[in-house]
């Protein structure tokens, strides 16, 4: 199996946060980890546009699912990617003019 390049390691990334709604869910994921119904209640989407954001996530390597029983809870694949999402965050908030953030 051929390795993958960073620059497709990057390019992945860029696409899971290019939905504003995966985005979201990073976000939330860095914070605590999350049950899907919760997710989609929280965000105002259905379930089973969470399931596709949630599959995209998972593939692009971000966010795995932990099974609990019958349900499956959602974290970030990685304990730094709550940090990294963060930093990123931060970056572009500066870069942007005129940005008001929110809390």
């Amino acid at each position: 199996m051929k390795p993958i390049s960073n620059a497709a390691v990057l390019a992945r990334f860029g696409y899971a946060l290019s939905d504003p709604t995966r985005a979201e869910i990073l976000m939330k994921l860095a914070a605590q980890p999350q049950y899907p119904g919760e997710l989609a209640a929280e965000l105002g989407v259905s379930r089973q546009s969470m399931s596709n954001h949630l599959s995209c996530l998972r593939e692009c390597g971000l966010a795995v699912a932990v099974p609990e029983g019958r349900r499956s809870r959602y974290e970030l694949a990685h304990p730094d990617l709550a940090h990294a999402l963060n930093d990123l965050l931060g970056v572009v908030l500066l870069a942007s003019e005129g940005h008001v953030p929110h809390p």
